[in-house]
């Protein structure tokens, strides 16, 4: 992949239009929230609290967030894939938006109480991963908070991706951001006949 957000504007567009309406050929679409997002909001109630859904996909965790009382919105750099979200589900409250990571709309830096994380930084390499992690810490407003839900590897250790797991020194920039670590759990799911070791932290930034 080369640098700058066009590439991946590219490949994921071009999934979603092949799957041709089809979730089986989208490879991270479960058609419901990762539980282990469900399990976190269920201590962790918005109360009308802004939040900010990270690479929306089709739209399962961001319902799940405003299920759990935040008013969310939701944005994903395919186009496809957010007119796919809005016509799954037509009477949400979740904003559905096609925007950029890599050029927000205004308004947007310091403004969410939870920005959600799921499978985005992972999906990058290079620099683009490296701008992904400091925008996304950008997002978080004053006593906010990142969850971060990521397939992890070793420090070191070699991946041979799409995706790329985190390693432990990448989780730790959000740290260097400015946020600072509340919590963090690892648990592996089964994907495909194995088992993909993951990583749940919550950071929080002073308010």
């Amino acid at each position: 992949m080369t640098e700058g957000p066009l590439p991946a504007v590219n490949r994921f567009e071009t999934l979603y239009e092949n799957a041709h309406g089809d979730p089986e050929l989208v490879p991270w679409a479960d058609l419901r929230p990762k539980p282990a997002l469900v399990e976190w909001l269920a201590a962790h109630p918005g109360e009308g609290r802004p939040a900010l859904d990270v690479g929306c996909g089709l739209g399962d965790n961001a319902e799940a967030i405003a299920a759990a009382g935040y008013a969310t919105t939701a944005f994903d750099i395919s186009a496809r894939a957010v007119s796919w979200a809005r016509e799954r589900f037509p009477a949400s409250p979740v904003d559905y938006l096609r925007a950029d990571l890599f050029d927000p709309p205004d308004g947007w830096a310091g403004a969410f109480d939870l920005v959600h994380e799921c499978y985005t930084v992972q999906a990058l390499e290079g620099a683009m991963r490296r701008n992904a992690i400091a925008a996304i810490a950008s997002f978080v407003a004053p006593g906010g908070r990142l969850l971060l839900i990521a397939r992890t590897r070793e420090e070191g250790a070699e991946a041979d991706g799409p995706p790329w797991p985190l390693m432990p020194s990448e989780i730790a920039a959000f740290d260097r951001l400015g946020l600072n670590r509340e919590s963090e759990d690892h648990f592996e799911t089964e994907r495909r006949g194995r088992l993909v070791p993951h990583i749940r932290a919550s950071f929080r930034r002073s308010g």
